[in-house]
């Protein structure tokens, strides 16, 4: 199993008392990927979202990961998400960026796509959809071109519901064999198998625990078999995300834990992701979840919600995952706790945990692993 950071620019409730709090929020977020590169994790990935106050200001990823590109060695750089949407952004910009990054980064860049959080997000570029499910055949139309438009001398060109290009050579051409590997941000079952029958991998930010695995593996691995992928090859590979706290002792951790305001990240989940199902009970914005206390944070963590604890523990904790399946573990970085104790985190998990579980130091990417 693999490791990675996803980071995206969330800003909380600090803006209400440091006029600086947006800017230092996306600094911060870089320092936690280049510390990320040099303590062994594989993968940083950066969200795309749009008017999202509090929960994501991290709106052009692609200038982010530019910086990122050369600010780093090592890790791979990935777009979680490019939205590829022509109303969001033209197909044909989007392809560019992803080969830029790919040059800059010299074969580090992954790209991942998907479809926006929510309607918040979505009527503010497509005024007037009445289903948000729209952004779907948006989205099947695309994907496909992406390789035809990287691989081929002169694009043959589009023109189809939504957008058309006439044939034009699409500059620059990707750096290296083939193309990046091709990502797809899932939330449902459906979504990991239509991913898999297309051969791209899967960004699934809606696992929340270890037991959820099992549907989503067998969706996703049942299909993969039989895929006719969109790109030049098959990219098998499943990604979860998980919040984690690593501190030198248990105790340490659920302190910090129980003092980060890690409640009010889910609240703005379920406030902008309104195709989301709303679990039971679940207070409706601009209601929050009541904080955390070190009571709870200890229960999170008995039912696989949370990682935390010292590195044992976080370790024992991460090879849950490994045995259900996950190709890769990614840390949704936990929001409202201090920067020195976030980059902690990396610094211990990097150290004690990754060495016993991700043991292929090279970290090629999907298109070189498969020979193309």
């Amino acid at each position: 199993m693999e490791f990675g950071i996803f980071v995206q620019g969330y800003v909380g409730k600090r803006a209400e008392t440091d006029p600086l709090a947006e800017h230092k929020a996306l600094m911060e977020e870089t320092e936690y990927v280049i510390q990320a590169d040099r303590s062994g994790f594989k993968y940083a990935w950066a969200s795309e979202h749009h008017f999202l106050d509090e929960y994501s200001h991290l709106s052009a990823n692609d200038v982010f990961l530019g910086y990122l590109a050369h600010a780093t060695e090592r890790i791979h750089l990935g777009s979680g998400i490019f939205n590829p949407l022509a109303p969001v952004n033209h197909p044909v910009k989007v392809a560019e960026k992803v080969a830029m990054l790919d040059h800059l980064s010299e074969g580090r860049f992954e790209f991942g796509s998907g479809r926006g959080a929510g309607s918040h997000e979505i009527l503010g570029f497509m005024p007037g959809v009445t289903d948000m499910n729209h952004t779907k055949e948006i989205w099947e139309e695309t994907i496909a071109e992406f390789p035809k438009m990287w691989l081929q001398d002169e694009y043959q060109g589009f023109q189809g519901k939504h957008w058309s290009l006439p044939p034009r050579k699409v500059l620059p051409k990707p750096y290296g064999p083939a193309h990046p590997a091709m990502w797809y941000a899932a939330g449902s079952p459906p979504s990991y198998a239509m991913a898999a029958r297309k051969g791209l991998g899967v960004l699934g930010f809606s696992v929340q625990k270890v037991s959820d695995m099992e549907w989503v593996l067998e969706q996703y691995k049942t299909a993969i078999v039989d895929a006719e992928p969109v790109g030049d090859f098959v990219n098998d590979n499943v990604m979860v995300t998980t919040t984690a706290i690593c501190a030198p002792t248990h105790e340490e951790a659920v302190r910090i834990a129980a003092s980060g305001g890690l409640h009010y990240l889910p609240s703005l989940v379920f406030r902008y992701h309104d195709t989301f199902p709303r679990p039971e009970g679940f207070p409706v914005w601009p209601e929050t979840l009541p904080e955390y206390t070190e009571e709870f944070v200890e229960v999170l963590i008995e039912e696989e919600l949370l990682i935390c604890g010292d590195p044992d523990e976080v370790l024992r904790q991460c090879e849950r995952w490994e045995r259900a399946g996950a190709d890769q573990l990614s840390f949704g970085l936990p929001v409202g706790v201090p920067k020195e104790e976030t980059l902690q985190t990396i610094r211990l998990v990097g150290e004690y945990v990754i060495p016993k579980i991700d043991t292929d130091p090279v970290h090629r990417t999907s298109r070189f692993r498969q020979g193309v």
